[in-house]
């Protein structure tokens, strides 16, 4: 019993298959997006739930992200611990500038897009009385504010420079970005 409903589940699926019908490529489009057009317009092919492209198979890079560059450029003035893109970090080691107290300095990436609210910066100091007796605290003051707002500054600056770059190279080409 169970050797007949396998060769009938393996017929029905055989027969899904249809016929293998040769194309001829004058008549076959080369670009992608004039045949899912015409498969359209044919009735042919089908949407999941009329879902479309978000930009969720875009991704970034550090080499093209301008927070992300700009973050380094403003940083670079204390070695650098974690330095993570995919997780969207970068932590300092412990800096210190000949004084007792060492700070930590944490930057943490919210939005790839430039705007108020895309980075959080997180400053922490330690205070050490002995060797082995350190304290460490969060810093919350407006050293914070400017170090995120110097970063975005230089973020906007290259994004900026970025532009003007792309628009020498491409010239008189338009770009359409879908």
């Amino acid at each position: 019993m169970k050797f007949i409903s396998i060769i009938i589940i393996c017929i029905l699926l055989l027969n899904s298959c249809g016929i293998y019908r040769p194309t001829d490529a004058r008549e076959i489009s080369p670009n992608a997006d004039e045949r899912v057009k015409k498969n359209i317009e044919e009735g042919k092919g089908f949407r999941l739930m009329g879902l479309k492209n978000k930009g969720s198979g875009n991704f970034l890079f550090a080499s093209s992200n301008p927070l992300w560059r700009a973050s380094l450029d403003k940083l670079a003035f204390v070695p650098l611990n974690v330095v993570d893109y995919s997780g969207g970090v970068i932590i300092t080691d412990w800096y210190s500038d000949n004084t007792e107290n060492e700070i930590k300095i944490t930057v943490r990436f919210l939005s790839n897009e430039i705007r108020s609210d895309a980075l959080k910066v997180i400053i922490h100091k330690k205070n050490c009385e002995t060797f082995n007796n350190c304290s460490i605290s969060e810093i919350n003051n407006s050293t914070n504010n400017e170090i995120r707002l110097a970063i975005l500054k230089k973020a906007a600056e290259i994004e900026k420079s970025d532009i003007a770059i792309n628009k020498k190279k491409v010239g008189d080409y338009k770009i359409n970005k879908n």
